[in-house]
């Protein structure tokens, strides 16, 4: 589908990527093609116990006395289908298809973050005659759940102090800096009984939100869908009397999940009313979200009470409740020193009633080491006051901006040079992994840009055509440079 497009070596290493399902948790087969990549290249490598992978390559000639460049991206991607999508993505390849400039994948995420920078950095590994000083390139797992990768990976023999991060989604836009994260995964204990045999049941679906990257998007106001489900539930279990079998929403923490889903019965005599219900509540949010959300809806579907069904006994159900009430989402503060940079937020990206706990995954960022350690308590404090427990994994540090960056001022060269304007210099609130990197290479200097996407992490995915010809372009003029 890509081998039309330009430059040809990148989308063509790009296709091959999406062509490897390589979701989170699902990466040792992309893992393993950059080793045979290399190997068939005879370039050296390393590849850790945690499917990390380090390749090196020498300078071009002229460029063996330059100081080594790092180039950094991830190998996973957030990989999520619309419902209906017959395509596996633990097995099957991405259906990559182009609608004018831009290239999507057809009832999935795309994984254009970060297989576009993958794709970029083995072009520049596969090149001949592209001049450049020599090439470290670290190409992380498990970015998307909490940067695991990073966190441990032994970059020891590394020489290079520049770092070139391709983990940005708008051209023209330099990344000097971005807020620290962790994921808090909360755990509710509950208990079950039988379900009253007069009554009746239905599937309350959530849906049609337009969801997003909880960094990149969190300042849109956009719907959550558990927080929604939360909403619903709460009203409608103070006006019926009804009983909760079933409840799940989202997929990645990170993601603003776009639907939910709930069993409720109740006894049917209240059919009616309920249904009642349900329709005020989808009508009120509708209204709440009409700038933000303007397809949600809330689907009503009768279901069929299964043999040995069990339903959450009252006072579960009544702690699960006030767990999704009471637990902040959405932005929290915006900094004061960046006007329109979101200082914290939080996520709650995956709820799911199993047989013995209600789990929940929070995304917490900030870019204030006592406003996300805040944050974090005022979660567990909620957590503990319904009877839950909770763990921390993918703790990350912020990366601090560097008053005195000779990598950022000769990236701001290079590029006014090309287009007669400074870029953007800018920090975000999405996670990159330049803080924990920094952490582990003394007097690193890195930037993060990267070409135009749209609705990263979500089925509506788009890399634009163009922009990854242009930054590209722009790569290698910014690498001889350099």
């Amino acid at each position: 589908m890509l081998e039309q497009l330009e430059p040809k070596s990148v989308f063509s290493y790009f296709e091959k990527i999406c062509s490897i399902p390589h979701g989170s948790g699902n990466i040792q087969g992309i893992s393993n093609y950059l080793v045979g990549f290399a190997k068939e290249r005879n370039l050296e490598y390393i590849q850790d116990e945690v499917y990390n992978v380090i390749i090196k390559k020498e300078a071009s000639k002229g460029y063996e006395n330059k100081e080594p460049v790092i180039l950094q991206g991830h190998m996973d991607m957030v990989a999520v289908k619309k419902p209906g999508c017959s395509i596996n993505l633990l097995t099957d390849p991405l259906d990559v298809r182009t609608k004018g400039d831009f290239i999507y994948a057809e009832g999935t995420s795309l994984g254009g973050d970060d297989g576009i920078a993958v794709a970029y950095a083995l072009a520049l590994l596969d090149s001949k005659d592209i001049p450049h000083p020599p090439l470290e390139v670290i190409i992380t797992v498990e970015e998307e759940v909490g940067m695991e990768g990073a966190l441990a990976i032994d970059l020891s023999s590394l020489k290079g102090k520049r770092m070139l991060n391709i983990d940005s989604e708008k051209e023209g836009e330099l990344t000097v800096s971005c807020a620290g994260g962790v994921r808090v995964n909360g755990i509710l204990p509950v208990q079950w009984e039988n379900i009253p045999e007069e009554f009746y049941g239905v599937e309350i679906t959530l849906t049609g939100l337009m969801g997003g990257h909880s960094g990149v998007e969190i300042h849109k106001n956009r719907g959550n869908a558990n927080i929604l489900m939360g909403k619903v539930l709460k009203e409608l279990s103070e006006k019926v009397h009804v009983v909760l079998t079933a409840l799940e929403g989202g997929t990645k923490d990170n993601a603003i999940p776009r639907e939910a889903k709930a069993t409720v019965f109740f006894p049917k005599s209240e059919l009616e009313n309920c249904e009642k219900i349900v329709k005020a509540i989808e009508k009120k949010l509708k209204e709440a979200h009409e700038e933000t959300d303007r397809e949600l809806r809330i689907l009503y579907q009768e279901v069929k009470k299964q043999p040995e069904q069990k339903a959450l006994e009252e006072t579960s159900m009544e702690k699960l409740i006030k767990l999704l009430s009471t637990v902040p989402n959405g932005v929290q503060s915006m900094s004061q020193k960046l006007e329109g940079l979101v200082e914290t937020s939080l996520n709650l990206g995956i709820m799911l009633l199993k047989e013995e706990e209600f789990s929940t995954a929070f995304s917490l960022r900030s870019s204030v080491v006592s406003q996300k350690e805040a944050l974090r308590d005022k979660i567990t404090d909620i957590l503990d006051s319904v009877g839950g427990t909770y763990s921390f994994s993918g703790d990350y540090p912020a990366w601090e901006y560097k008053e005195e960056s000779p990598l950022r001022d000769t990236f701001i060269k290079v590029y006014e040079g090309m287009y007669g304007k400074k870029p953007t210099v800018l920090s975000v609130h999405a996670g990159l992994e330049c803080g924990i990197l920094a952490g582990k290479i003394k007097d690193l200097d890195s930037v993060s840009f990267g070409p135009d996407m749209e609705n990263i992490h979500t089925t509506e995915e788009k890399l634009l055509i163009s922009s990854t010809k242009r930054v590209w372009e722009f790569l290698l003029a910014l690498l001889k440079a350099l």
